[in-house]
């Protein structure tokens, strides 16, 4: 049978029923049955409330117990989970609601009340935060917490959804229903989403429990779906940091979190604030996944000097194809460039003929909400093949025209990245004043740096990369910018920052 996110989690409630499953920031702790039984009981009551297959529900509910037994529950109701962020502004929002075309709405009592007519929508605002009036859609809606004023009367309960039903019946497996949209980027006018099937969600867990060795002797702790599913697939206990934690801010605070944990997940960043605060993380750790921004290998050689015992996994994949490859940080290392790895089981790669890598497989998306179906997917990467192995080279929309010649980040930051004193580099273009584009090179440095950085990487440069691609000015910055939930390197605001 196909991969079916679905009937992976219920197969795993099954085959480990009384084990512990699911652990939110406060407790308590879901076993595997307990689990199995919110899912089902969910299902049966939306369906018993008119809820019918197909239907899409907005879904604003922050990461816990809750939401998992909610969204899971909807999709065993032959339903389809749409994330979406009510605070990207009146007119995004308007658009993506459009272009869903909900009929139901899950969200906090805390949002229906800050985001209903009052003091707390005003105190929103003047925050910069513009929340639409979201009791007053025309949707059925559901709870997450206590009642709060603003919310409607007549909004359900998670918790009493999720109450056990004698004799729930297992949904039939059905790997093509629409699973999960997630927004991913578009303008007000015509805003795209990702359509991910029960499928090719299976798919993607399956790939990720297999290559993280997780099973019912591993603890994942992580908010992170992308890996905190996987776990449920495999049998493991997945528990959760509080929301909105982060780990750079806290780095005492992940390290007690994590006490007992074999498994996690961190951006670059965050492993970076915690290698320089010096915290000792447990050693029950087994491996590190890392993501969602360039994991170079000056990184990585401090990272296996502070852990030596822990894998260091980079993941490389995109909202519409995860995982793609996983590189280890010994291969990363002795590659020296942005190796991304070998393509995993099931997926192909292949480089077109300007270089963009494309990918497909059983865990490629079915494609964007309202357009045809994918076959593969234009990554926007820039790539090439060492034998069986991807390297990334750069990205397509972060090439610098500088004269004649198109110069590309990827090509040089890793490289720049390994110099004695430099924790990270970025190439950003900037315009000049007839229309071409100078390049800065914006450094960030380790704590032994020492002074005159910027001056010993101008001396290095000539012997370390191409001529052509010699930047016209070289600044050290305190951090670099980031921007979203996975704190990507903001490289829009870096070219704003240094534009005349």
């Amino acid at each position: 049978m196909a991969d079916d996110l679905l009937h992976e989690v219920l197969r795993a409630a099954r085959d480990h029923g009384p084990a512990p499953a699911l652990t939110g920031a406060h407790g308590p702790t879901l076993t595997y049955r307990d689990l199995s039984e919110k899912i089902l009981g969910t299902a049966h009551r939306l369906r018993h409330k008119g809820f019918r297959p197909g239907t899409r529900m907005l879904f604003s509910v922050r990461p816990g117990p809750d939401a998992i037994v909610l969204a899971l529950g909807t999709v065993a109701a032959g339903g389809t989970v749409v994330f979406i962020d009510p605070g990207v502004g009146p007119e995004l929002f308007a658009g993506r609601l459009d272009l869903a075309g909900p009929g139901w709405a899950a969200a906090e009592s805390l949002l229906y009340a800050a985001s209903a007519p009052g003091p707390l929508r005003a105190l929103a605002r003047r925050r910069g935060v513009l929340l639409p009036d979201y009791a007053a859609l025309p949707l059925r809606h559901i709870r997450s917490g206590p009642w709060l004023p603003g919310t409607p009367l007549r909004a359900i309960s998670t918790r009493r959804l999720a109450r056990p039903v004698p004799g729930a019946t297992t949904p039939d497996p059905d790997p093509d229903q629409d699973a999960v949209v997630v927004f991913t980027s578009g303008t007000t006018a015509a805003p795209k989403a990702v359509v991910h099937t029960r499928g090719s969600l299976g798919a993607a867990l399956r790939a990720l429990a297999t290559r993280c060795a997780l099973g019912p002797d591993t603890r994942v702790h992580t908010d992170q779906m992308m890996l905190g599913l996987p776990a449920l697939v495999a049998g493991a206990h997945w528990t959760m940091p509080p929301h909105g934690f982060a780990p750079s801010a806290d780095p005492a605070a992940l390290a007690a979190g994590l006490a007992g944990a074999t498994h996690t997940f961190l951006v670059p960043a965050d492993l970076a604030a915690i290698l320089d605060s010096g915290v000792t993380l447990p050693h029950s750790l087994r491996q590190v996944l890392l993501g969602s921004a360039p994991v170079l290998p000056p990184l990585l050689t401090r990272a296996q000097r502070a852990l030596p015992e822990v894998e260091l996994l980079a993941v490389y994949g995109m909202t519409e194809i995860l995982p793609v490859a996983i590189a280890t940080a010994d291969e990363k290392i002795v590659h020296g460039g942005d190796l991304l790895g070998r393509p995993l089981p099931g997926v192909t790669a292949r480089i077109a003929h300007d270089g963009e890598l494309r990918v497909s497989g059983p865990n490629l998306c079915r494609g964007y909400l309202g357009e045809a179906p994918l076959t593969e997917h234009a990554t926007g990467d820039l790539a090439r093949l060492d034998g069986d192995r991807l390297v990334l080279t750069g990205r397509k929309k972060d090439m610098i025209l500088r004269g004649r010649t198109n110069i590309y980040p990827g090509l040089h930051e890793p490289a720049i990245a390994g110099l004695p004193g430099v924790a990270a580099a970025i190439m950003v273009g900037v315009p000049d004043e007839i229309g071409d584009e100078r390049i800065v090179l914006v450094l960030t440095a380790l704590p032994d740096a020492g002074p005159g950085l910027a001056d010993r990487t101008r001396t290095a440069l000539p012997g370390l990369i191409d001529a052509s691609a010699l930047p016209d000015r070289i600044v050290v910055v305190d951090e670099l910018p980031v921007t979203g939930r996975l704190r990507k390197v903001d490289r829009a605001a870096l070219r704003a920052r240094f534009t005349p």
